[in-house]
């Protein structure tokens, strides 16, 4: 038999991909055409995560370009959530009954976890989700994130500020959207178990928008050396500048991943405050050569080298190392046998080996670098992967 393997032959110069023997030497079928694959993201309404999905549909793309895998090409499907909860159920049985998907990947929405987890569950239909969201994300058996996510991420700064800030008195301040009240607290008390420490102030009445004076008051007054907090990239600046209106110092900022942004760096590039950011991935704003083939592809597809574009490129590079290593028919049944498989995949890209496997819940990623906003530019302050103990 003749196998016409794109991967192997490709990965390297054009995909990277890490493939194992077995899977090199496996034969995909699709004698019902083209894979079909899709995704449900929030791409209009208050948020536009369409860098995720639009990434993972570069990388098909390239492939089928390169003649697929085995001859096999990928039909891509974005379905747009518009972060409404109806919209999202519909997409999620459109994708199911009518484009008659083996997976989901690449995709990145507020609620398409919380609304369609257990529907995927029910239909025996797996997400590689680009980045998870919501707190059943990380917690559903049918969704597995190739991103660390902001309750582990929260778990890792206030590791980050204990140990390599020498934090006596670390603080907390989140924001609460639906139901992630839980999660964080959650982060906190794992943070509070692995160091034997505990949090000095938890705030739960974090607003999206409004006046965050009292928040940073409050901080001060508390004596804080280290506060977290969940903002997206308005409140990130707007709470930097509080502070510097209200002429604090010896508190050291830390936020999460939605804050590590050109936009941010730009507004507080003559700020004093000392600024931290947790990564999800390799930090995008570094030409390394870990984000080598990512930026290759975003550039070769033109499209923007965002964080959320890296979750997009490594959800379908996930896909596609799983595809490429099943012997026979492309199926919903062969995908989901697969990924439950649990096999550890590595990319450059990530600090973790991601897994999906056969679980209850799934959060395989847990290594961030840490960013430090020196001067209006990103600075890279853990050159090697920061990455949470295992829990014992």
């Amino acid at each position: 038999m003749t196998i016409r393997l794109i991967i192997p032959t490709l990965g390297a110069a054009v995909f990277g991909l890490a493939l194992s023997g077995a899977a090199a030497l496996a034969a995909p079928t699709c004698e019902n055409g083209p894979i079909q694959i899709g995704s449900v993201s929030t791409i209009t309404g208050i948020v536009d995560f369409s860098d995720a999905p639009k990434a993972a549909a570069a990388v098909f793309e390239q492939l089928n370009a390169a003649g697929g895998i085995n001859g096999c090409k990928i039909e891509y499907t974005m379905a747009d959530d518009k972060a409404d909860p109806q919209v999202a159920a519909q997409s999620a049985r459109d994708l199911i009954d009518n484009k008659e998907v083996v997976v989901l990947g690449g995709g990145a929405s507020l609620l398409d976890c919380a609304v369609n987890a257990g529907t995927y569950k029910k239909n025996d239909l797996l997400s590689v989700q680009g980045v998870g969201v919501d707190p059943l994300c990380f917690n559903a058996p049918s969704v597995s994130p190739v991103n660390v996510g902001p309750y582990t991420l929260t778990t890792v700064m206030l590791d980050y500020a204990s140990k390599n800030l020498n934090s006596q008195k670390a603080c907390a301040f989140f924001a609460i959207i639906g139901g992630t009240q839980e999660a964080y607290a959650n982060a906190v008390a794992q943070w509070e178990k692995m160091s034997g420490k505990k949090i000095a102030l938890v705030d739960m009445t974090l607003p999206l928008q409004g006046d965050l004076t009292p928040y940073v008051i409050k901080a001060r007054d508390a004596g804080c050396d280290a506060v977290l907090t969940n903002q997206v990239e308005p409140g990130v600046v707007q709470w930097v500048k509080t502070a510097e209106a209200q002429k604090i110092s010896g508190i050291n900022w830390m936020f999460l991943a939605p804050g590590y942004t050109e936009g941010v760096a730009k507004a507080l590039a003559g700020s004093q405050q000392p600024i931290y950011i947790g990564t999800e991935w390799e930090p995008y704003t570094e030409a390394s050569e870990a984000n080598a083939d990512w930026i290759k592809t975003m550039e070769t597809a033109g499209l923007p080298k965002t964080a959320f574009s890296q979750g997009g490129y490594m959800a379908a590079r996930v896909l596609i190392d799983t595809i490429s290593g099943i012997e026979g028919e492309i199926t919903r049944e062969s995908v989901t046998a697969a990924l439950k498989e649990g096999k550890e995949l590595k990319y450059p890209i990530a600090g973790s080996a991601y897994v999906f496997g056969d679980a209850d819940s799934h959060s395989s990623m847990q290594a961030s670098k840490i960013m430090q906003l020196v001067g209006g530019k990103w600075t890279v302050k853990s050159p090697e992967w920061f990455t949470l103990p295992k829990a014992e």
